[in-house]
C-alpha cells in the first residue's frame, strides 16, 4: 500500500500522454494541458449561470472538472471518432476506465480516503447543472484545438470533424453559458479567423444549423 503518494505520483503521467495521437497538429496538447484548461472554462461558465441565478456546488464542479480525464493514465487518449462511433463502444471504453479507477483506489488509496477519492475521480458528466458544465468545457476545449489547427491550414479532416461535432454537442445543451458563448465568444473566435484554405465561417455556420 503506497497511499496517497502514489496519486501524487501518477499525475506526472498526464503530461505525457497526448490528446488526439496520430494526427499532425501544429500545436501539441497534453491531458495534463487540457484538464487545466477545462477547470478555467467551467470557473467562467458557471460564473454566468449564477449570475442568471443558477446555483453552482463549486466544490462539486472543481472536483469533476479537474479530475475528469485522470482514467486515461491507464488507456491513453482514445481518438474521439473512434471513442464516439457507437454508444456501446463508448460504454464499454467507461465501464473499463472506471474499472481501472476502482482497482487504483483499492490497491493503493488508505480505507479512510477511499470514499472521497471515488466521489473525486468518478465520471462527473450527467445531468446536473455541474455535469453540464463540464461537457460544454470540454467540448470548449476541443473547439479551441481543433479551431487553432484548423486557422493554421492543418487539412487533417479529423480537426474539421472534431470542431463540427463539439459545436454542435455544445449547442444543443440547455444552459446560460452555452447562449452566451454561442451569441458573444463564437462570434470573436470566428472573426480571428486568418487566409487559410480551410474556410472556419462557413464550417461554423454549418454546424450551427444542425
Amino acid at each position: 500500500m503506497m497511499g496517497i503518494h502514489t496519486y501524487f505520483r501518477s499525475l506526472n503521467e498526464l503530461e505525457r500522454i497526448i490528446r488526439c495521437p496520430g494526427k499532425f497538429k501544429f500545436e501539441e496538447h497534453s491531458v495534463s494541458a487540457h484538464s487545466w484548461k477545462v477547470v478555467q472554462y467551467a470557473k467562467t461558465l458557471a460564473d454566468i449561470e449564477e449570475r442568471n441565478g443558477v446555483s453552482i456546488d463549486w466544490k462539486k464542479l472543481y472536483e469533476i472538472t479537474s479530475s475528469h480525464d485522470y482514467g486515461e493514465i491507464f488507456i491513453g487518449d482514445i481518438k474521439t471518432p473512434v471513442k464516439h462511433s457507437s454508444k456501446e463502444l463508448r460504454l464499454l471504453i467507461q465501464q473499463v476506465e472506471e474499472g481501472m479507477i476502482e482497482y487504483f483506489i483499492e490497491e493503493n488509496i488508505p480505507e479512510d480516503f477511499k470514499a472521497i477519492f471515488r466521489k473525486q475521480l468518478r465520471e462527473g458528466k450527467d445531468n446536473s447543472v455541474e455535469g453540464l458544465i463540464l461537457e460544454v468545457a470540454d467540448k470548449m476545449d476541443q473547439v479551441y484545438e481543433a479551431f487553432a489547427e484548423l486557422q493554421r491550414g492543418n487539412t487533417e479532416k479529423e480537426f474539421i470533424v472534431m470542431y463540427r461535432n463539439a459545436l454542435v454537442k455544445i449547442k444543443n445543451i440547455q444552459l446560460h453559458c452555452v447562449d452566451y458563448f454561442l451569441e458573444n465568444i463564437l462570434p470573436d473566435m470566428v472573426k480571428e479567423e486568418t487566409p487559410s484554405s480551410i474556410d472556419i465561417k462557413k464550417i461554423t455556420e454549418e454546424a450551427l444549423a444542425l
